[in-house]
């Protein structure tokens, strides 16, 4: 079948459609962690992963010694009068585990068997098939980077795949589970 979108418009479309998660897969882990007792999880809670403020300069020389307080001049886009310097803004870089249990420091992800590419359950579709492989690749590397820094920042970090929140699974899962609590 021949592509009936621009690379444009299919963007447009995607972002249209696209939710916050795979909603049956974590309504499901919900339901495991509620029968099983596990609790002290928050859903979908926002972790940073990348600092925000940094400087030409060192803070002590730009002045920026109160800005994590909430200090004088937020704005980043002005000079500081001492040092001439630019103070500059990273874009936070942050990260939506499907789970988070802030006490003890432990992200749980639920990966989709198709879009995470699992080892006993991705079926590859036939058409379009380059665009799958490619898309599939960037989501692995995406889970690794995620991974990587979440785990250098004192996270756990437990990714279960779909297929292991069945029925048959579940025992192994909640133990797997409770071995990270």
């Amino acid at each position: 079948m021949a592509d009936i979108f621009s690379k444009r418009k299919r963007s447009a479309v995607m972002a249209a459609i696209r939710s916050h998660g795979n909603k049956g897969t974590e309504l499901r882990l919900m339901q495991v962690f509620r029968a099983n007792g596990i609790t002290g999880w928050r859903r979908g809670r926002s972790l940073s992963i990348g600092s925000r403020v940094w400087s030409l300069a060192s803070r002590a020389e730009s002045g920026l010694k109160g800005l994590a307080s909430g200090g004088q001049n937020k704005n980043p886009k002005t000079r500081d009068p001492k040092t001439k310097s630019r103070r500059r803004v990273r874009p936070s870089r942050r990260v939506r585990p499907d789970f988070a249990f802030p006490k003890l420091h432990l992200a749980v992800f639920v990966d989709g068997c198709f879009w995470h590419g699992c080892p006993k359950h991705a079926t590859w579709p036939k058409t379009n098939a380059a665009f799958w492989r490619k898309k599939i690749a960037r989501n692995r590397a995406r889970d690794r980077r995620v991974n990587y820094a979440l785990r250098k920042r004192g996270w756990v970090v437990v990714r279960v795949w779909e297929h292991a929140l069945t029925r048959k699974e579940e025992a192994r899962t909640v133990r797997r589970l409770k071995s990270c609590l």
